[in-house]
């Protein structure tokens, strides 16, 4: 009896297994991949007939290139320089720390097509790391290049992962950072970098002055513009308007000649001497009109 419940407890508590949230189950028959069960409890056939394998595929993970951060402590870290030390298109040596993150994406890859799936990943990471750092300029690498490397390392990284299978998938890379190998060239690039920055401070002061500047600009514009139309419309409109007076006056100088220059030449002399007070004298005959001031011009 003693034996048939042994024999039982071993047959109940080898003919299910769990999977949590964050695993698959590779399932397999005498060795061979029969299945892939996701969270939840599943039944298998017992001693050892089949296989659950769980995988943490619902798992960011990391890989830590150039530095390994203290478990205990993650503000703490050690540098490991035969991992960040690279050298540059323009022949550069720059110390360069990446941070990988991965996940599983088929687990059966994962399981059975390589060995160490990590190590491969990591070399491969390794490997492109160095070829997009080897085809960029030092100053790319330290100061406003990182995006675009980094983007550049995960197309590359991508495109092979595809053609190893080995069942991870890249989701992020990130520079932790990035600095010349020695102090003084450290000094050099960050005076470099404050001279970039107080440049771009005062472009950008500039153009906010332009900014300011120019509306007001494009408003006196419009302003003298709008003036220039107004005097151009006046002078048009009084040429109009003595058109129509010298055309009147011509019109009654037509009707009677003699009488029309009398008057015009009275209100010339009108004009000419405004409150002057005379008499003009054509007695003699002769055409001659006389002006006889009776007062002073004053």
């Amino acid at each position: 009896m003693a034996v048939i419940a042994v024999l039982v407890i071993i047959l109940v508590s080898t003919c299910w297994y769990t999977v949590d949230d964050k695993e698959q189950a590779v399932l397999t028959t005498f060795g061979k991949v029969t299945g892939i069960h996701d969270a939840g409890i599943h039944f298998k056939l017992p001693f050892g007939i089949q296989i659950a394998h769980k995988v943490q595929s619902n798992v960011y993970q990391k890989i830590e290139i150039g530095y390994r951060s203290d478990e205990i402590n993650s503000a703490s870290f050690v540098t490991v320089e035969n991992e960040s030390k690279m050298i540059t298109g323009d022949y550069n040596i720059v110390n360069v720390d990446f941070f990988v993150e991965y996940k599983i994406s088929d687990p059966v890859k994962y399981l059975y097509s390589s060995r160490e799936p990590e190590f491969v990943l990591k070399n491969l990471v390794q490997s492109q790391i160095r070829n997009v750092i080897g085809s960029s300029d030092v100053d790319d690498i330290l100061t406003t290049g990182k995006t675009e490397i980094q983007n550049r390392v995960i197309e590359l990284v991508t495109d092979e992962l595809e053609t190893y299978e080995i069942g991870l998938i890249l989701t992020d890379i990130k520079i932790q950072d990035a600095e010349p190998p020695t102090e003084d060239v450290i000094v050099a690039f960050k005076a470099v970098e404050t001279a970039k920055q107080g440049a771009e401070t005062v472009i950008n002061e500039a153009k906010a002055y332009m900014n300011a500047q120019l509306p007001l600009a494009k408003s006196e514009a419009d302003k003298l513009i709008q003036n220039a139309e107004y005097l151009k419309q006046k002078r048009i409109n009084e040429a109009t308007e003595q058109i129509a007076m010298f055309t009147a006056m011509y019109d009654e100088y037509a009707l009677n000649p003699e009488i029309t220059q009398i008057r015009m030449y009275y209100e010339a002399i009108q004009q000419a001497l405004p409150g002057v007070r005379l008499y003009i004298d054509a007695s003699d005959g002769s055409g001659t009109q006389k002006l006889l001031p009776l007062e002073s011009f004053n």
